[in-house]
């Protein structure tokens, strides 16, 4: 059984601790963060921590931080003999300076307020040492089905794709649920077409999924929306999209 350690508080610490504390193949020894108060929700799947000399011995650490912290947490495990990963995606696996480094970075978007299935999340993982590499084979497996081997430029890569089509993709369903306050309309009208975009991409691609004004060469639509935000950080935007999805569809003809 793989002793574990997670050190972080956040969105991701927080899913991983519940998934580490409720699988049998695992033994959640302990949660490290800086602030007490933000450990005390953690206190139900492991004794938590808040002093670095405190921290316990353990054949795997998580460090589930922002990235600009990844270093300075693994400092504090920096002479222990298990194994230092991160979970970020846009970082290298030599942002530890650590002899038995690695990285185990689970491919989601999470929030606390979230249940997810672990089984589907696809598990990234990455090990300076061979041994290290079926360390983290083995952990992944026992929260996922999908467990891939991808290196740091790899990972960098598909980090920037999944922030195309999770992160840029939420910030413009904010742009529609504002239209929609300022229309008075439930935003619950918009909610079955992301759905339905979403599900279409699961056995379509995107190439043939693309519909709208943009994509039909509907000059006249598209006008009519550039006039209606007026002059606007959104109509920027519709603009640069409009063009991209002209574009791409102009050149495959």
């Amino acid at each position: 059984m793989l002793s574990v350690i997670v050190l972080g508080t956040g969105n991701l610490a927080h899913h991983l601790s519940q998934v580490f504390y409720s699988c049998p193949d695992l033994d959640l020894i302990q949660v490290y963060g800086r602030n007490k108060d933000n450990l005390k929700p953690y206190q139900v799947y492991a004794p938590t921590c808040s002093e670095p000399l405190k921290i316990k011995d353990a054949d795997v650490y998580i460090i589930a931080v922002k990235d600009n912290a990844i270093r300075t947490v693994s400092q504090l495990v920096a002479d222990k003999k298990g194994m230092v990963v991160h979970t970020s995606g846009a970082m290298e696996m030599k942002s530890i300076a650590h002899e038995n480094s690695g990285v185990f970075y689970p491919l989601q978007t999470f929030s606390k307020e979230r249940a997810l299935n672990f089984n589907t999340i696809p598990v990234c993982i990455e090990a300076k040492q061979q041994k290290g590499l079926e360390v983290l084979e083995k952990l992944g497996a026992s929260i996922s089905k999908r467990v891939h081997h991808i290196d740091s430029e790899q990972r960098k890569k598909l980090h920037l794709a999944a922030v195309f089509v999770n992160n840029f993709t939420n910030y413009l369903y904010s742009v529609g649920e504002d239209i929609c306050e300022k229309e008075k309309l439930p935003f619950d009208l918009l909610r079955p077409l992301i759905l339905e975009t979403a599900e279409k991409v699961q056995g379509m691609s995107t190439f043939r999924a693309q519909t709208g004004p943009a994509r039909r060469g509907d000059s006249k639509s598209v006008e009519k929306h550039l006039e209606l935000l007026e002059q606007s950080q959104e109509q920027i935007l519709y603009k640069l999209l409009s063009e991209a999805i002209k574009t791409r569809y102009e050149e495959k003809l």
